[in-house]
């Protein structure tokens, strides 16, 4: 089973960072990464930057079209206001079974702000011990994951300080 998490950097190359990390592990075949994507957001900018991993797209990649209209939600909704709501609800409706939902959507929008990143991961057959050990100078924080509750105490256990 694939989880898709949620990491928050406190500078806009962090995610990129992480990102390539993310991408030597996959080689190395310690993690598998069905699909991510990155959001940076230099200080200056109005909006930030999104970038999908396109090499790791394969059979379980969610795409385009899901990142997309993800970080239109995220990023673009809250600018367009009403103007699609109605079409975007529906939308917004079928990713709550994956956990994406308003909650999600609102918390991603007042972390990830000017000056900071976050990368957006569906992996799965992580060798945690070795992730960890590739990750343990990042400065990241978990926003999001979709494991149960107690996976994902563990998870924060495994990359506190």
């Amino acid at each position: 089973m694939a989880t898709l998490t949620v990491w928050r950097f406190d500078d806009p190359a962090g995610a990129e960072d992480a990102a390539e990390t993310l991408r030597a592990l996959a080689k190395e075949e310690l993690i598998t990464v069905h699909d991510a994507a990155t959001v940076s957001w230099p200080g200056n900018a109005k909006k930030p930057k999104t970038r999908q991993m396109h090499n790791l797209a394969g059979a379980g990649a969610l795409g385009g079209a899901f990142w997309g209209t993800l970080f239109g939600l995220i990023f673009l909704m809250p600018l367009l206001g009403l103007a699609l709501g109605a079409a975007t609800g529906a939308v917004a409706g079928s990713m709550g079974d994956v956990g994406i939902d308003d909650d999600f959507i609102k918390r991603v929008r007042d972390e990830v702000t000017p000056g900071t990143s976050a990368l957006f991961a569906l992996t799965s057959n992580a060798v945690v011990d070795k992730v960890h050990e590739a990750f343990e100078h990042s400065t990241g924080e978990l926003l999001f994951t979709n494991l149960s509750s107690e996976q994902e105490n563990a998870l924060r256990e495994v990359f506190a300080d």
